[in-house]
């Protein structure tokens, strides 16, 4: 529909229905009306609809700015936009309202009202009340839009529309319209941006606006709202004058009824008013909120890119640089680089700016500008760079200088990370004197009680009871919560807690307090790729391997390159991954990447988890020489902080089974003895004691059934269900006894979260014959055991893989998939598998 056929269909209000119709019934009486609203409300269409009325009439209608009549002529005066008609003229037709011969409507803008305006509508009033437009309602503008597209709307679309133009006819008219080109040109309608076409018929209102009136919108388009203070200032007025300055702003129907920019007014000032004059009218604002002493980061971050100079934009940047860093890091730093670029010192900016690079994760300039503040003698800010350099230094994997750094600092809570990375580096006694606390010059925030909380958690775990830790370090990352979003941290709180959890097998404790650090924020983007490693981890050691799987992915996704921390933590996970999944080629190909991410980081107490995962994996490549030299640091550190049962149990566990896996059997049964001897410490380590003392007699042959299946069932209890469901299958796969086998093979399906059964122990010495009824899918073509057999080949695992997973042989595997071909009658590989996959779709289907 086009614009015309939509202008000749006006939507009224009930009141200038009546007044139409009683021109029609009484065409000898002169209507006398004023029309009052701002633009693009429909003060023209009324107009036309009353000349429209009166030529039905046989009423003749004139435009005074045409000329005026003599008085007695049967006319009557309509008159458009009487704002803009001289005092002379407006006079004129107050007088001819006043003697009452003929019609006079005059329709006109609430602003400007000069004195002889003001008179004739007075006049009119009291011949009729003045007709006041306003906008249209939801219903009235669903059906402008119905008539545009020439289909009833969605509620979506009038919603969208509604709320863009506020109701305004003419703006509603504009979108309507560009929503139908739109359709007509088959383009996807999206409610981001308003259709460019409406956007683009405001270039005409826009170009007449006053000078001020169009700073005003400027700044309101910036954000500042109904500031009159700024806004005076801005406009160089008095707040008398700006009030009438926003009366003419509201006349050109652009302001919502609060004052504020229409959606569709603000997209049209931002796009169409001339470039400079929106970054003019920004960088003034910026500068008289910078003067106040208010907040400036919307004004600088809308002039990012925008090539403004000078001091005070400098100063700005700065500015907002500053409140952006608790939030919003990486904006923080990228604004100081602008303030840098328009001519701010670096040297005055370093500190801040090092802070910011470090809080967004991007350590190589927090780094060089925290050195460049620290070898500053005259720089008041050399303190606090060096806890910036310290942070980083951390995630670098350089706890021993992290920690030189913190004791250099002496300033909040450098004392505490200071001892926590002395004792992580096993320097225990350089560690205690800094356990006292904060000097006592220094304010009790809650930054330095959560650090001292930390640092004797970390003493308490390596000299005292496990739950102890594990109870301070989690209060020192719920007290850290409300305040550790900007805090360049060398390792969090809630990190330590959940290690310290995993080492003593509180699972559930470690995943809480680790989600609680990612909802705060806390140590900012530098520390939420290691929280979300650590839940990786807890997925891993749960044996959900493919959740586990889908975290890292996505992790990499997020951060890309990882700092050396990190990237060990994910090779490890990579690697143990590969190895629960039996994927020898992938736990080959990721070696490579985990040798160099070995190199890169140190031996410290909190890389343990990763080390032993390494120096399993190593055993099963046959590439042990290259952890050798690692373990050898981590027994010297371990033995170094006394040996402590909590952090060398895990290690332990791991030396077992990469002793085994070498078939190494004394260097074996020297980590089950070291483990019976911290059977004592904990639940965890009991538990550990217990299971490898099994595993020493599964790998020599002798199982004892009942007290292996107890040991499996304590390590699934301890959280560790794919070490527990191992256990088992293995010890199923090495008896002779046929039942013990069963019942172990049940025990690993139960603890590996696949429900058990006679079926799938009947079939797994792979010479059982095929049966019909319980344990066949729909269709009576496979039992249970070959559907999952067949589920697991079809995934893409070898047959060495599947048998690992189901704790059975590879030859009955190759058995089962022998059966199963020979029972479809499949001529080849290719057949089978197309067979299998119809078969276990139909299977699964709903039926």
């Amino acid at each position: 529909m086009t614009h015309t056929a939509i202008r000749h269909q006006p939507l009224l209000d009930p009141r200038t229905r009546r007044l139409l119709d009683s021109v029609g019934s009484a065409p000898h009486t002169p209507p006398r009306l004023g029309v009052v609203a701002p633009g693009g409300h429909g003060k023209t269409t009324v107009l036309r609809a009353l000349a429209d009325a009166c030529r039905q009439a046989d009423v003749g209608v004139l435009d005074p700015r045409w000329g005026l009549p003599d008085a007695t002529d049967d006319v009557v005066l309509l008159v458009d936009d009487a704002h803009q008609l001289g005092d002379a003229q407006l006079r004129e037709l107050r007088q001819r309202v006043e003697r009452g011969r003929q019609g006079v409507v005059v329709a006109c803008r609430p602003w400007p009202r000069p004195a002889a305006l003001a008179e004739l509508l007075e006049a009119l009033d009291l011949a009729t009340p003045l007709l006041t437009l306003g906008p249209l309602s939801h219903d009235q503008t669903a059906e402008l839009l119905g008539r545009a597209l020439d289909a009833t709307p969605s509620p979506a679309t009038v919603d969208h529309v509604h709320a863009q133009t506020g109701g305004v006819p003419r703006f509603v008219r504009w979108m309507a319209e560009a929503l139908a080109d739109q359709r007509r040109r088959g383009d996807r309608e999206t409610t981001a941006e308003p259709p460019a076409g409406a956007v683009a018929r405001f270039r005409h209102d826009l170009d007449l606006l006053d000078p001020d009136v169009r700073r005003l919108l400027l700044a309101m388009e910036a954000g500042v709202g109904l500031r009159m203070d700024l806004l005076g200032a801005l406009l160089g007025r008095a707040a008398d004058e700006v009030g009438e300055v926003m009366a003419a702003a509201r006349a050109t129907g652009l302001l919502a009824a609060d004052g504020t920019l229409l959606p569709l007014s603000r997209s049209a000032v931002r796009s169409l008013l001339p470039a400079e004059q929106r970054v003019g009218v920004r960088q003034r604002l910026a500068e008289l909120q910078l003067a106040r002493g208010e907040s400036v980061l919307p004004l600088a971050r809308s002039l990012l890119g925008s090539g403004v100079g000078g001091e005070s934009v400098a100063a700005a940047f700065e500015a907002a640089a500053g409140e952006a860093l608790p939030a919003e890091p990486a904006l923080s730093a990228e604004l100081f680089a602008a303030a840098s670029a328009v001519g701010r010192p670096v040297s005055a900016l370093a500190a801040g700016w090092a802070l910011a690079a470090a809080l967004a994760g991007d350590l190589d300039p927090a780094l060089r500008l925290a050195d460049q503040v620290i070898g500053a003698r005259d720089s008041p800010d050399r303190a606090n760079a060096a806890c910036v350099a310290a942070a980083a230094l951390a995630h670098r994997g350089q706890l021993g200088r992290s920690a030189e750094l913190y004791r250099w600092a002496r300033t909040g809570p450098s004392a505490a990370f200071a001892a926590v990375g002395l004792i992580g580096t096993g320097q225990l006694a350089a560690a205690e004197p800094l356990l006292a606390g904060n000097p006592s010059d220094e304010p009790p925030t809650l930054l330095a009680g959560a650090a001292s909380l930390t640092a004797h958690g970390v003493h308490e775990s390596v000299t005292g009871c496990w739950t102890a830790a594990l109870s301070t370090l989690v209060r020192a990352s719920s007290l850290l919560e409300p305040a550790g979003r900007a805090v360049p941290l060398p390792d969090s709180p809630a990190a330590l807690a959940a290690l310290v959890a995993v080492h003593c097998g509180e699972l559930d404790v470690a995943d809480s307090v680790l989600a609680r650090a990612l909802a705060s924020g806390m140590g900012g983007a530098l520390m939420a790729t290691r929280h979300r490693l650590l839940q990786a981890w807890i997925l891993m050691v749960r044996g959900r391997t493919a959740l586990a799987a889908e975290h890292l992915a996505q992790i990499r996704k997020d951060v890309g390159s990882l700092e050396p921390r990190d990237g060990l933590f994910a090779v490890a996970l990579d690697v143990g991954l590969a190895r629960r999944g039996s994927d020898l080629p992938a736990l080959r190909e990721t070696w490579a990447h985990a040798r160099e991410a070995v190199l890169r980081h140190p031996v410290d107490l909190f890389t343990f988890l990763p080390l032993g995962e390494l120096a399993v994996a190593a055993a099963r490549l046959g590439d042990q020489d290259r952890v050798v030299p690692h373990l050898r640091e981590a027994t010297a550190l371990a033995r170094r902080l006394g040996d402590p049962p909590l952090w060398v149990t895990p290690l332990h566990w791991a030396g077992l089974h990469a002793a085994l896996v070498a078939d190494q059997q004394d260097v074996a049964e020297e980590h089950a003895a070291a483990l019976a001897a911290n059977g004592h410490h904990n639940r965890f380590c009991a538990v550990l004691a217990h299971a490898a003392e099994c595993w020493l007699a599964v790998s020599s042959g002798t199982i004892d059934p009942t007290r292996t299946a107890a040991a499996a069932r304590g390590l699934r209890d301890a959280g560790l269900c794919w070490d527990g469901a191992r256990l088992a299958g293995q010890a199923a796969i090495r008896t002779s006894d046929r039942k013990a086998m069963v019942g172990l093979l049940e025990c690993a399906r139960l603890l590996q979260g696949r429900p058990g059964g006679s079926r799938a122990g009947a079939s797994t010495g792979g010479s059982a014959p095929h049966r019909s009824g319980a344990g066949r899918v729909p269709g009576g073509q496979l039992s249970e055991r070959e559907r999952e057999v067949a589920s697991l080949v079809l995934s893409g695992l070898t047959y060495k893989q599947v048998a690992d997973r189901l704790f059975i042989s590879a030859k009955t595997v190759e058995h089962h998939m022998a059966r199963i071909r020979h029972r479809l009658g499949c001529a080849n590989r290719g057949e089978l598998l197309t067979q299998l996959r119809h078969l276990l779709q139909r299977a699964d289907s709903p039926s």
